[in-house]
């Protein structure tokens, strides 16, 4: 009986053994198996916002050329599109390595052209992690972080593109904006996302009111000083004659389509799903400084020329989309709206600052991008509440944490504006010397249209200019 008994028992545990085995496996396959889910959901996450940044190349596009005249329509819908495909070149070719790469707090070195010496195709379920440090932090694979980051680059060049429109050559644009992308704008994104001296130092931008916006704008600033106004924008005394654009339908079309793929530009900037609530709050941050952005911009213009003018108003939503791209992770929904309702004041005032200067700017791109990235980042300082979505800002200046943090956004705003706009001058100008930046007179009358490309936009209808 005890001898039967024994041989029972052995038999169970034999099954048990038999069953429970795979479980363990099981189990090992379960993990791997949702380890590979998650990286799978970020990563759609991270190319969805990815594919709405670059949706926004058609907002620009459509901004830029409604607000400027009919005969240079083709030569802005073709910087607008060419300028991605410098962009996807220069970023891949040398700037992505000078932003990500490990290497010193200045600019990084490791992994330029991809040449990291480490596996780029990562085993199902994990994620790469490599050459690029300062990106680690998110678990996608190595070429959505790529992608992701090059629309953002992608978009600092097109910045330019308005400030300088209706008379820089297409060729000089082509080289400058290959030069900004492929070095300017990543050594300056090194300090700030790359693991550089100013991220050390505690500044704080999440979704690139400086790192982006304000390169743009800076990098933008110097072009215009170079090339000088457009023919016909100041009567002989000095005063301003406005050049109005020939589509404000396409305008707004625009300035909605840019709108809309902001909530790709900053809830995207997490780089992942696996905080839902600080997406929602990011989205909802960057929704409200847009519509207090056009009140303020609506009320000032209203105020100061006696009638609300639409391009302002536009505008104004940029404006309080650019200021609130560092801070959106970082403030409070009414934090929110007082830097929005603040940067669509400051974008009319800007208009104005700049037109008296004669620093000829036919989109505002100065004013939104420039001013109102710097507005933004120094935001940051001022209504950052610690810890609002996880990230340790400390408080800002308004809510008790004293001006440390005012310091360091200053401090980035002060050293990338010196480094950008000094560089993006020196090469404006070699540019100058070696193939021109403006094109003729007789070029300038006629349009860029006919002159540059040969093309009209409007062919077989008569509009007048």
């Amino acid at each position: 009986m005890v001898k039967k008994t024994v041989k029972i028992i052995g038999i169970v545990n034999i099954l048990l053994l038999w069953v429970v085995m795979p479980v363990f496996g099981q189990e090992q396959d379960t993990s791997q198996m949702l380890n590979s889910l998650r990286i799978s959901i970020d990563t759609l996450w991270v190319l969805v916002a990815a594919f709405l940044v670059f949706f926004m190349n058609l907002g620009f596009a459509m901004v830029e050329s409604g607000l400027c005249r009919a005969k240079n329509t083709v030569n802005i819908l073709s910087k607008n599109f060419i300028v991605f495909a410098i962009s996807s070149i220069s970023f891949w070719a040398l700037g992505w390595g000078l932003m990500f790469g490990n290497g010193s707090g200045f600019f990084g070195w490791d992994g330029l052209l991809f040449v990291t010496g480490a596996d780029n195709s990562p085993a199902i379920g994990e994620a790469y992690q490599g050459a690029y440090a300062a990106l680690n932090w998110t678990g996608v694979p190595l070429w959505a972080k790529f992608f992701f980051q090059l629309v953002f680059a992608g978009t600092a060049a097109t910045i330019v593109s308005g400030a300088v429109a209706e008379r820089i050559k297409f060729a000089s644009f082509i080289a400058f904006s290959f030069i900004l992308v492929a070095v300017m704008y990543p050594i300056t994104g090194h300090w700030i996302w790359g693991g550089g001296w100013l991220q050390t130092l505690g500044m704080w931008d999440f979704a690139g009111s400086t790192v982006v916006h304000s390169v743009g704008g800076w990098a933008a600033l110097a072009g215009v000083i170079l090339l000088g106004p457009r023919m016909g924008k100041y009567n002989s005394e000095g005063s301003v004659r406005p050049i109005v654009g020939h589509n404000m339908s396409t305008v707004t079309l625009g300035g909605l389509v840019l709108w809309f793929g902001w909530f790709g530009f900053n809830p995207g900037s997490t780089m992942g799903v696996g905080d839902g609530s600080a997406i929602a709050h990011i989205a909802v941050t960057t929704n409200t400084a847009a519509a207090t952005a056009v009140m303020g911009a609506t009320f000032a213009s209203w105020l100061r020329e006696g009638k609300p003018e639409l391009s302002m108003i536009i505008n104004g939503a940029l404006a309080g989309l650019v200021a609130i791209t560092a801070p959106c992770a970082f403030v409070s929904v009414g934090s929110a709206a007082i830097i929005g309702f603040s940067a669509g004041i400051l974008v009319v005032g800007a208009v104005s600052f700049f037109d008296q200067r004669k620093l000829d700017d036919p989109v505002g791109a100065l004013s939104v991008h420039l001013v109102n990235g710097i507005f933004g980042t120094l935001a940051v300082g001022l209504f950052a509440e610690d810890g609002i979505t996880g990230a340790a800002t400390g408080n800002g200046l308004l809510l008790g944490g004293g001006f440390k943090l005012l310091i360091s956004q200053l401090l980035g705003v002060i050293s990338v504006g010196i480094f950008t706009f000094l560089i993006a001058f020196a090469v404006w100008f070699l540019i100058k010397q070696i193939i021109g930046l403006r094109v003729s007179r007789h070029e300038e009358i006629i349009g860029l249209d006919i002159g540059e490309h040969g093309a009209e936009a409007y062919a077989g209808f008569q509009i007048i200019d």
